[in-house]
């Protein structure tokens, strides 16, 4: 949870140097070809700039350059050493992840104004979640969201499994989310569909549901 709280304020910080607007969930080039992912641009903000610096932006994030970069993954990007045992992800991948498509906190190709474009409330709008599969972290890679499609995989590392036996295995199952205005909480099963939905969309109208 703190690190979610943290990449919440880094994406504040970021808007509040980029006139009030978010990073974009991709940085593509001038023909559209995805480049790198939000998570490479928020590294200033998260006081990362040494590596930020390192990074090649014009070219993709697994070029020859950019892709020995990958094993440099920050902290706020990992998961707690003791994980769940269902938790298997690649080395230098992140279960961090933002939600895309239309209605969402990541919609469009440019960054969205805070708190403007969030009509519905940023306490109401889900920024970031941990997703159900890990992704390299500079991939810009993360969660469509479309309302007439399933939802995405979520909660890949508090899978109601314990690493270590003497936990047992009634750990709670579900997932950690920070919204747009970074407070964070984690999300179990008494959540619907339908409410987690309202928080995914950040202009649908809908208050969340008493599930919330």
């Amino acid at each position: 949870m703190n690190n979610l709280k943290m990449i919440a304020l880094a994406m504040h910080d970021y808007a509040e140097a980029h006139g009030g607007r978010l990073p974009p969930a991709v940085l593509r080039d001038a023909t559209g070809k995805p480049l790198h992912s939000w998570r490479v641009l928020l590294l200033p903000y998260l006081e990362h700039k040494s590596l930020y610096d390192k990074f090649r932006l014009d070219e993709s994030w697994d070029s020859p350059h950019n892709i020995a970069l990958l094993s440099s993954m920050p902290h706020e990007y990992s998961t707690p050493a003791a994980l769940p045992v269902e938790a298997r992800a690649e080395p230098f991948s992140t279960f961090y992840q933002v939600f895309t498509g239309k209605g969402t906190a990541f919609d469009g190709s440019e960054g969205l104004r805070l708190p403007q474009d969030f009509p519905d409330g940023t306490s109401n709008t889900i920024l970031v979640a941990e997703a159900g599969q890990a992704v390299p972290w500079t991939k810009p890679d993360d969660l469509p969201y479309e309302a007439d499609r399933p939802l995405p995989p979520l909660g890949g590392v508090f899978t109601g499994e314990s690493r270590f036996s003497l936990f047992g295995s009634n750990r709670v199952k579900g997932y950690h989310a920070v919204m747009a205005d970074g407070s964070a909480r984690f999300i179990t099963s008494p959540t619907g569909e339908a409410t987690l939905r309202d928080a995914i969309t950040r202009n649908d109208g809908r208050p969340l549901g008493g599930d919330w």
